[in-house]
């Protein structure tokens, strides 16, 4: 009983591979040859439809359909199996087709397929022509419209951010143009495969040139809200200039030593940016250094009336003055004072404070710290020749502390000159507004 069953388990795939390329039903135990003809007129009559067995005979005896000959492919030669198997009376089918290895016969179908592609395209050009009008049409449109001044200047802020709208109503007039055109067609199901095949492109250009993209998005941000205008001097990653114009790539600086820099605008948008224009206070502050037996409190008050009394120096805020630090043979005073940065200048202004406190300083007696040198082991009346000491020759009071010098910004009035000149070489590629919201 079990090699019974084993015997069966084992012939199941072979009846069912049988089933699926011979014809089922039962046989008739009266067979007749009309029967057989009648079988085989119907095949050939099938046959001769299809120009794709031509070179297919048919013979039928006792219900067994026997095909031979050749046909241009393989699976035409399959596909007989399923045609015969329909054709009532078929009790088995024997399929000797094979597949031609003829060059003209299999040439003549691809030159016939191609011929009927000439003639169908032929056909298609008075649609085909209406479609490309179609899609010119909607493309000149958007042209047009993109290349309007208004309202696209008065939409955004910059000639940047208008020249990126433009560019999108000229995108989005050619995908329309191009949707007209294959709807004409009748072939608009092809959209979705453009576009995704473009979405992928895109996305792979993207990956690739991540860096510019990410320069532009942050020339897009910079130019909607600007941290700086023309000619402010600012700080950014440790360079500082005046600004001289902010394109659609980089930030443009000039250096108070007459040169360029060129930072690109994804490192300004995420670098720390000292602007020191935007107020027109300033503080600047100096160090002295004076002897440790100096009068401290004399000192600070000689230091605040000598800021005070400087001419440049703004009243509000006020100077200030504070013993900073001690040293081995030195205190060091730390002095401050403020001014109009637009009308004076910064580094004259330090300066001329830090002349004119030194002479108060010795006009009052102040002693400078100077270099002394300790020696041991010295003969004991050598010993206190050697010993250190501040020697400070003050100047008699009698003799006036000078007056200020000219500290205009003079230097400032030169960069903004020459950042004036090269901004009117190129005014298109400046994307900075002065009416553009600040940062």
């Amino acid at each position: 009983m079990r090699v019974l069953l084993v015997c069966l388990i084992c012939l199941l795939p072979g009846l069912a591979t049988a089933q699926t390329t011979q014809p089922t039903g039962t046989i008739e135990v009266q067979d007749s040859a009309a029967q057989d003809a009648a079988i085989a007129v119907r095949i050939r009559d099938i046959l001769s439809e299809l120009e794709a067995y031509d070179g297919v005979s048919v013979t039928v005896t006792s219900g067994i359909v026997t095909l031979r000959g050749h046909t241009v492919d393989r699976d035409a030669a399959q596909r007989l199996n399923d045609l015969i198997s329909r054709v009532e009376g078929v009790v088995a089918i024997e399929n000797q087709v094979t597949e031609t290895t003829d060059v003209v016969e299999r040439l003549n179908p691809a030159i016939d397929r191609f011929r009927a592609r000439i003639a169908q395209s032929v056909a298609y050009l008075p649609l085909l022509s209406i479609a490309v009008l179609a899609f010119g049409g909607v493309v000149l449109l958007g042209t047009f419209l993109a290349r309007l001044r208004q309202p696209w200047d008065r939409l955004a802020p910059n000639a940047f951010i208008a020249d990126i709208y433009r560019q999108i109503v000229r995108l989005v007039f050619v995908v329309a143009g191009i949707v007209v055109g294959l709807d004409i067609l009748g072939a608009s199901a092809l959209l979705s495969t453009i576009l995704g095949a473009a979405g992928i492109v895109g996305l792979a250009i993207g990956f690739a040139v991540r860096d510019t993209v990410e320069n532009f998005i942050a020339s897009i941000l910079l130019s909607i809200r600007q941290p700086f205008r023309p000619n402010d001097t600012i700080e950014i990653g440790g360079d500082t200039g005046k600004v001289i114009r902010l394109t659609s790539r980089a930030t443009i600086l000039l250096s108070f030593d007459g040169n360029h820099i060129r930072i690109p605008n994804a490192t300004v948008f995420k670098s720390r940016i000292v602007n020191f224009t935007l107020n027109d206070e300033r503080r600047f502050q100096f160090d002295l250094a004076v002897a440790p037996d100096t009068d401290l409190a004399q000192a600070r008050r000689v230091a605040l009336e000598t800021l005070n009394a400087l001419p440049f120096v703004l009243p509000d805020p006020a100077v200030s003055a504070w013993v900073d630090s001690i040293g081995d043979s030195t205190v060091s005073l730390k002095m401050t004072g403020w001014i109009a940065q637009h009308e004076t200048s910064i580094t004259l202004a330090r300066s001329e404070a830090i002349r004119l406190t030194i002479l108060a300083f010795d006009r009052a007696g102040i002693a400078m710290p100077e270099p002394s040198i300790r020696v041991s082991g010295m003969l004991p009346e050598r010993a206190a020749e050697t010993r250190p000491h501040v020697a400070a020759t003050p100047i008699p009071p009698s003799r006036p502390v000078a007056a200020a010098q000219d500290v205009t910004a003079t230097e400032n009035q030169d960069l903004d000159r020459i950042i004036a000149e090269e901004r009117a070489e190129q005014p298109q590629d400046d994307l900075l507004n002065r009416e553009a919201p600040r940062e």
